[in-house]
């Protein structure tokens, strides 16, 4: 696979008439995580750990910072963070596919200097069960 450009990850929030693009993001994270169950006790072979296969919790996590494509965007991504509301979102990785499913935003930061525009932060978590779609 060839390289492929960071600005074509795009990260999409269903605001209930579909998936809309969220912002102008300029730097994106996806990282998923499973976490394991240890099953070792003593009379383990050669004490070496042993996990329980699909035992353990599953789960992602989104990043993202960057500018707020409108006031729209802006406005869906703060209702959505006070109200603790789970939401459907979308990340679509080029020559990869696409992972949908149930995120909550976990942190929304802004941050401005006087001589520049109003950037933001945004850091999501897995509220259930993920879908992917190859590209």
């Amino acid at each position: 696979m060839a390289a492929q450009k960071g600005k074509d990850l795009l990260l999409k929030v269903d605001d209930g008439t579909g998936y809309v693009t969220v912002a102008g993001l300029r730097a994106k994270r996806l990282a998923f995580n499973a976490q394991t169950v240890d099953a070792t006790d003593s009379e383990s072979a050669g004490r070496w750990r042993e996990l329980i296969a699909g035992a353990g919790i599953q789960r992602a996590s989104l990043s993202g910072s960057g500018i707020f494509k409108d006031a729209a965007a802006d406005g869906l991504a703060r209702e959505l963070f006070f109200a603790g509301t789970i939401a459907g979102w979308q990340v679509i990785i080029p020559s990869f596919g696409t992972v949908s499913g149930p995120f909550q935003i976990t942190a929304l930061e802004y941050a401005g200097r006087h001589d520049g525009e109003i950037t933001f932060e945004i850091a999501l978590e897995s509220a259930g069960q993920l879908s992917f779609g190859g590209a």
